[in-house]
Parts: C-alpha cells; sequence; structure tokens
C-alpha cells in the first residue's frame, strides 16, 4: 500500500504521523511510504532520516495527498487538507469532529473514509490511541497551571507546593481518568492540595487506593463542583465522553465566583471544553482572560513538547497502520471491532453516532460488503 505522511500545518503543531523507525517497519512490509519534506524537523528528524528508513520525500503536501492510500497524521485536517482528501483514500488520524461542524463538512464533501484515533477501543473499553496524548496533557495541564499562576503571567501568584508555614495552593480535577490521573500525579508530587472529581464511584475507591492521604476524592454533583471551584487556583477540565461532546460542568456564574487570577486549563477543549466559558486557543496564544480568569484552551496541549508526544502516540499508532497498510481498512475493522469504533466517516456520511448527536446530523452505520 501506498502511504503518506504530511507536515503538520497546525500553529505551531510539530508532531509527525511517523518516525523513521515506524517507516522502516512499513517498507520492510512492502509498503510504500512518502513523507513531505521536513515533516519531522520539528522532533529532530530531517529528510536524511527518512530516506535511510525507506521513505521516499515530497516536496509539498499535494503531493502526498495525490500518491496515498492511506494518510497518517496526527492532528485533524485542516480546510486546505479536506480539499486535497478523495473518495477511496483512508485518513488516518485524530478528528475531534463533535466540536468542528467546518471540518466534519470538509471530510463529508471529500469522499474519504476517516477514522479517528480518539475513538478507536481496545477490548476493555479503553481508548489506547488517546491514552498516550491524554497523559501528556494530563502532565502538561499542571504544568502550564503554574506558571499561568505566576504574578508576572496575570495569575493569583501562588506557588502550587506552598512552603513551610505559607498553604499549599487548591487544585481541582474535574475527571479521575487517564487525563485527570495523570494531572493528580504532577500536582500532587508538587505537594498542592489536591481533589479530583468523578462521577464513578469504583474510580473515585481506585484513586484513593492509589493516592491515600496525599489526595482528596469528591463524587461529582453540580452543587460539589460550584463549592470546589469557587475557593480554587487552578482548576482542570479533563472530562471525556469517546466521540461526543464534552459536558460544560463549570458554568460562568461558578466562574464569577472565583477568586481574580486563578486559572482554567481545559484538556477538554478539543471536544468542545467542560467549562462554559471555554474557546479554542493556540500555542502563539495560549491563553485569554474572562471575568478576571486565567483560561488555557489550547486544542493541541501535546504540541508544545512534540518529541515525546510523537514517540508516544506512534508506539501506540504502529500496529494500526500496519493492519491498515496489510488488509486495507474494510478488512482491517472487520478483524478488529475495536478498530471499527474509529470509523467516523465514510462515503460522504457520519459513521459515528456519537459524532452524529453531538452535531445534529444524520448516522449512517457502516455496513460491510
Amino acid at each position: 500500500m501506498k502511504i503518506g505522511v504530511p507536515k503538520e500545518i497546525k500553529v505551531h503543531e510539530y508532531r509527525v504521523g511517523l518516525i523513521p523507525a515506524g517507516v522502516r517497519e512499513l517498507v520492510d512490509a512492502g509498503h510504500e511510504v512518502q513523507v513531505q519534506s521536513g515533516a519531522g524537523n520539528g522532533i529532530g528528524f530531517g529528510d536524511n532520516d527518512y530516506k535511510a528508513a525507506g521513505a521516499s520525500i515530497a516536496i509539498d503536501a499535494e503531493t502526498v495527498f495525490l500518491n496515498a492510500e492511506l494518510v497518517v497524521k496526527v492532528k485533524e485536517p485542516q480546510i486546505s487538507e479536506c480539499k486535497l482528501l478523495r473518495p477511496n483514500q483512508t485518513l488516518f488520524t485524530y478528528l475531534h469532529l463533535a466540536a468542528d461542524l467546518q471540518q466534519t463538512k470538509g471530510l463529508l464533501a471529500s469522499g474519504a473514509t476517516a477514522i479517528a484515533y480518539e475513538t478507536v477501543t481496545a477490548s476493555d473499553g479503553s481508548l489506547p490511541l488517546l491514552t498516550p496524548m491524554s497523559e501528556v496533557a494530563g502532565r502538561m495541564s499542571i504544568q502550564v497551571g503554574a506558571n499561568c499562576l505566576q504574578k508576572a503571567n496575570g495569575g493569583f501568584g501562588v506557588l502550587l507546593g506552598g512552603v513551610p508555614g505559607v498553604a499549599p495552593a487548591k487544585v481541582v480535577i474535574l475527571g479521575g481518568g487517564v487525563s485527570g490521573t495523570h494531572a493528580a500525579e504532577m500536582a500532587v508530587g508538587l505537594r498542592a492540595d489536591v481533589t479530583v472529581v468523578e462521577r464513578s464511584a469504583k474510580r473515585l475507591r481506585e484513586l484513593s487506593a492509589i493516592f491515600a492521604s496525599q489526595l482528596k476524592t469528591v463524587y461529582s454533583t453540580a452543587h460539589a463542583i460550584e463549592e470546589l471551584v469557587r475557593d480554587a487556583d487552578l482548576v482542570v477540565g479533563a472530562v471525556l465522553i469517546a466521540g461526543a461532546a464534552a459536558p460544560k460542568l463549570v458554568t460562568r456564574a461558578m466562574i464569577k465566583t472565583m477568586k481574580a487570577g486563578a486559572v482554567l486549563v481545559d484538556i477538554a477543549i478539543d471536544q468542545g471544553g467542560c467549562f462554559e466559558t471555554s474557546r479554542p486557543t493556540t500555542h502563539a496564544e495560549p491563553t485569554f482572560i474572562l471575568d478576571g480568569i486565567i483560561h488555557y484552551c489550547v486544542t493541541n496541549m501535546p504540541g508544545a513538547v512534540p518529541r515525546t508526544s510523537t514517540f508516544a502516540l506512534t508506539n501506540a499508532t504502529l500496529p494500526y497502520v500496519k493492519a491498515l497498510a496489510a488488509h486495507g481498512w474494510q478488512k482491517a475493522i472487520e478483524h478488529d471491532s475495536g478498530l471499527r469504533m474509529g470509523l467516523n466517516i465514510h462515503a460522504g456520511a457520519i459513521t459515528h453516532e456519537a459524532v452524529a448527536r453531538a452535531l445534529g446530523l444524520e448516522y449512517k452505520a457502516y455496513k460491510s460488503a
């Protein structure tokens, strides 16, 4: 199969769909891989590294899309990229369609088949291709939150861990899944006063067993969130409903009760965000202030640490890329029901029910031939 890896064009996005080691695996299996020139520069891999692994180098994205049967990316295609896609072509990348009607329409118009990393499911119900980036984003949320809390950056001027005789900052994490747990690990490690809010009693027990007295756990209710947010220095939104829009757990009324200079970090912004006041930002302009509260809502948080993120992501995606290349997407999803859950768009139709529901568009279940 002919596999294409274009250079990412989202603002300050330096990750890449395949590293040279992955290219070599695919070439050794008999596939052709074409990589856009400069695609790996942001993580320390030049064109010569890809050539040594067996890839050919294309001068521009148009060439990559024209030649590829399978396009492997990291971030959702921008509108200019949607226009390069065509019927009988497969796109494998993050999509996050539930919060992006414009991209959805572009993919539908292309006629291409689009498989989303974030809805591919493992046998235990986990999301194996979302997990590595959730881990990165969770850890980063505390790092960027701590930076935003510094007075020079507009924050309240508190140190997360405090010092002897001075209370630590109060960190509230909404969601005890992968990203929330990794955020908690970082915040606890910095000796902050950490509370995780979660609606699964089972998960609350697990978190209590993991962190013991280092962490407070609270069952998720509107009242509990309202009380915790009011006193928080840093709130991390880490909720996820696979394929669907994130629930708005923190209202603007709640935010208005917070102290000026407090910080909100919305990891769920790719799915629309879990704060009512959230709007997408970029690494070029990562924050905005509303009602005196700093909002960090970067839609590609892991892109800030692209080398770490690319290695973590491609470790997870490569087996699926190999399956798609070896069997074609139709046979691959027949063999793997979890990969089938990644099918979001096919032949001008939305094939993932949660995505269709979130956008208010028609859902059409895919039926194999």
